[in-house]
């Protein structure tokens, strides 16, 4: 077993190799626009995992699949030529599924922006259903709010008195 970091520094450079030679190198014209976005090295680093994107329709991106396929020696080699590691690791290409994931994603979005535009544009004339406040608040009566007047009156003297250090100085030693 290798040490991991070894491993990811291996992808980088394998990643690095294969696209400068699929750019200089591999002259086959069914390679379309093709991207290489990672690869991955197993721990052993005997396999290589390359992935990679091509920009077109599905007819380009099969071709390019195969354009990959038949150039993985020569791939291969450079690899081992430009790395001089003892054994180089086997090829495999993947296409990356990435870039289909994002259009999904920012189509989504796209959708809630338009639901969020149309549920600000019913919302605008809206008045509520009931009251403002919907909470209920106690009925109060005329008599009753002049007597609790007066008592909270009394309640609050009696708040102040109750904090030991406002009180007298002979209600504070009987403390």
């Amino acid at each position: 077993m290798a040490d991991p970091a070894r491993a990811r520094r291996l992808a980088v450079r394998i990643r690095q190799i294969v696209s400068a030679t699929i750019e200089t190198q591999i002259k086959d014209p069914r390679l379309g626009m093709v991207t290489i976005t990672d690869s991955r090295v197993t721990s052993d680093l005997r396999e290589a995992t390359v992935f990679y994107t091509v920009y077109g329709d599905p007819l380009q991106v099969e071709e390019s699949a195969r354009a990959l396929a038949s150039a993985t020696g020569v791939l291969r080699s450079t690899v081992g030529k430009q790395t001089g590691i003892k054994f180089v690791p086997t090829l495999t290409f993947v296409a990356d599924a990435v870039p289909d994931t994002a259009r999904e994603l920012e189509e989504a979005l796209e959708r809630v922006r338009h639901a969020d535009a149309e549920l600000a544009r019913n919302r605008e004339g809206a008045q509520y259903a009931g009251d403002a406040d919907p909470y209920r608040k106690p009925a109060v009566d005329e008599d009753q709010l002049e007597d609790g007047a007066e008592e909270l009156d009394e309640d609050d003297d009696a708040a102040e008195l109750t904090d030991p250090a406002d009180a007298p100085t002979s209600e504070r030693s009987a403390s």
